[in-house]
């Protein structure tokens, strides 16, 4: 996986060491994790993982947020910000699962939704989007900003204009949203709408190739 190049990790790190007068050696002492791995991550060697964060949140009192940003995750604050293109979006979601220690590929869920896509173009499929999907989401928060995107699909979807082969790819995404064969479970929350996003990105980006 490609490093992120808004990764500032290792210099924030730094500084929270100097802040607090600790080496290195000290801090691995009170995370428990080896000064080896401190020095990769800081170094830009390594990526951190979640378990890192929170520890280095936790002992340099600095709010785990700031160091998931530094490390290049986009947690989604700014939701004023312009539509991030799709490829871009999917990028920032898998480098988010890898914090979390669950990694899973674009491939799968690709996969997926290529089996969806068929299902879609089903009496049952259409049926099961057309019962589901406002039951599903009326029993959940809004967990993320995918969640306008799949309304908005949705409504695309449920409209008897749209061309029926972008018809299909939207009853994949919503398909996979309904259904709870995830690559990523929803229970496992935060992370486990993490896929259901991807998938929602994967369709917008071939919706916006043709």
């Amino acid at each position: 996986m490609a490093e992120n190049e808004n990764n500032t990790l290792g210099p924030l790190l730094k500084s929270l060491l100097d802040k607090h007068s600790l080496s290195m050696r000290k801090l691995g002492a009170l995370t428990n994790i080896d000064t080896a791995t401190i020095s990769r991550i800081i170094n830009g060697k390594q990526k951190a993982n979640l378990k890192h964060l929170q520890e280095f949140s936790k002992h340099l009192r600095t709010p785990l947020e700031e160091l998931l940003e530094a490390s290049g995750i986009d947690i989604g604050h700014d939701k004023e910000a312009a539509p991030q293109d799709p490829m871009h979006a999917i990028q920032d979601m898998l480098n988010m699962a890898e914090m979390f220690d669950q990694p899973f590929s674009r491939e799968q869920i690709e996969r997926e939704l290529t089996r969806y896509e068929q299902y879609a173009k089903t009496q049952q499929g259409h049926r099961l989007i057309c019962d589901e999907f406002q039951k599903k989401m009326d029993n959940e928060e809004s967990v993320g900003p995918f969640i306008d995107h799949l309304k908005n699909m949705h409504h695309q979807y449920m409209d008897e204009s749209t061309p029926a082969e972008d018809r299909a790819i939207l009853g994949s995404a919503l398909l996979y949203y309904i259904l709870a064969t995830d690559v990523i479970p929803d229970y496992m929350f935060p992370i486990g709408y993490l896929d259901d996003a991807i998938a929602v990105q994967i369709a917008l980006h071939r919706l916006k190739k043709k």
